[in-house]
């Protein structure tokens, strides 16, 4: 049992939770909370760490029995440890996905028409926690992000997702405008979310290969990224309201291609 906060492991698993460059060079990221640990597959939960606690409940059992590496740790050290207020007691090192742009940049015969999300320098990590869960269940087949956009592996992005982060394709690009042209030259029409919209944006046509581009929450999309775009799009506001929040505004637009793929 680990009984301290100086421990080699636990400052190991901090520095996972903390810092981006440390889950990067380990190709780890930190997934705590019962419901998320149930959902990671077991051959990618490198190690389980649980507290006192948590090994006295039912669900201890079932949770570890397909893991390794299990360690116990003190309430108190489990607490410390935690990125939470109040830690469920089980927290798991999960081996990150790797998915190329290319493999989600290319509609697969067969497979489903693409419905992609593009972010630039979206930086908070709530709201792309939060993109991740809506897009999963508008149907999204992937998100593409350019370094600007927040780590997806930082644990508060992890708990916004409520696991969708496990399921939902998604790639860093270093060169957006390149992705963008690469989208193109595969079919796939990019509509960008703009203040200065062409026209609304539930009177395009999204049932066929779709790219959704969405912006920083202060400064919406670059010049730039904009420009690339086929079309400009605007969600139409009442009231004194300029805009929508990022992720709210990437979800009404992911959900209207849902409704209009369903027919």
């Amino acid at each position: 049992m680990i009984s301290s906060t100086a421990n080699k492991q636990v400052k190991y698993v901090g520095a996972l939770l903390k810092k981006p460059k440390a889950r990067h060079e380990e190709g780890l990221f930190v997934a705590e909370g019962l419901r998320m640990c149930m959902e990671i597959p077991p051959e990618r939960i490198r190690a389980l760490y649980i507290s006192e606690s948590f090994q006295k409940t039912p669900h201890c059992g079932s949770l570890a029995q397909h893991v390794q590496h299990v360690e116990i740790l003190t309430d108190t050290v489990f607490a410390a440890l935690s990125d939470t207020r109040t830690p469920q007691g089980v927290l798991a090192l999960v081996e990150q996905s790797h998915y190329r742009l290319e493999e989600l940049a290319s509609p697969k015969p067969g497979g489903p028409v693409p419905h992609l999300l593009v972010l630039e320098h979206l930086q908070d990590p709530g709201n792309l926690g939060t993109v991740l869960r809506a897009g999963e269940g508008a149907g999204l087949t992937g998100i593409l992000m350019d370094n600007g956009t927040a780590d997806i592996y930082s644990p508060k992005v992890v708990r916004a997702t409520m696991g969708s982060l496990l399921r939902v394709p998604f790639a860093y690009v270093e060169d957006l405008g390149a992705a963008l042209a690469l989208l193109k030259k595969n079919g796939i029409c990019i509509y960008a979310a703009h203040l200065q919209g062409s026209c609304d944006y539930d009177q395009k046509d999204y049932r066929g290969a779709t790219a959704f581009l969405v912006g920083n929450e202060a400064n919406g999309l670059s010049k730039e990224a904009a420009a690339a775009a086929d079309a400009r799009i605007r969600i139409p506001m009442l009231g004194k309201v300029e805009s929508l929040n990022a992720a709210v505004a990437a979800s009404v637009l992911m959900f209207e291609a849902a409704r209009q793929r369903r027919g």
